[in-house]
């Protein structure tokens, strides 16, 4: 399609934290000429659209050019969604098939190609299904770079006795 705007989906891990740095992120590639997608649980979407229509007149104005597209969490209904292990493992063995419907669904609708899929790094199982599709992926940190750097050294943490293999602070450590 000649013309067409570049079209770049987003996708957030499913939790408020997430969603709102990389809805802000979405606002500015739509600011530079991007169309974005913003792919979301089925949850997560029913929140926006909820804070949409009570913080604007008909919530269009709001999302400013972003198209929101909601995907099942991988959650049974009356799943307690608060049960951490739970809620991740079934976005982690769902939500790849789903994105990979999405994105074939665009192409096949005759819209622009999904060029980018711009993600949180937590929803790293999603990278690959994004590049055997020919979409390039963008790996976002929404959080604190603290805690990204953090994350780099937890290897060196365990083998240096400062945390056990499952992050508990050894207490004889400090000693």
């Amino acid at each position: 399609m000649p013309g067409a705007k570049p079209h770049v989906m987003v996708l957030p891990f499913p939790a408020q934290g997430h969603v709102t740095p990389l809805m802000e992120l979405s606002h500015r590639l739509v600011d530079h000429g991007f169309e974005v997608t913003f792919v979301c649980t089925e949850l997560i979407h029913a929140l926006l659209m909820d804070a949409l229509r009570k913080n604007t007149d008909d919530g269009v104005d709001a999302l400013d050019g972003i198209h929101l597209v909601s995907i099942p969490d991988g959650m049974a209904d009356g799943d307690d969604r608060r049960d951490l292990c739970k809620f991740v493992d079934g976005v982690f063995r769902r939500v790849p098939c789903y994105l990979e419907k999405l994105i074939k669904e665009t192409e096949a609708s005759g819209a622009a190609s999904v060029k980018w899929l711009v993600a949180d790094v937590n929803m790293w199982f999603c990278f690959p299904i994004a590049k055997n599709l020919g979409v390039r992926v963008a790996g976002i940190w929404p959080g604190a770079a603290s805690g990204l750097g953090m994350s780099f050294r937890i290897t060196q943490m365990i083998e240096d006795g400062f945390i056990d293999d499952k992050g508990m602070k050894d207490p004889s450590f400090c000693t």
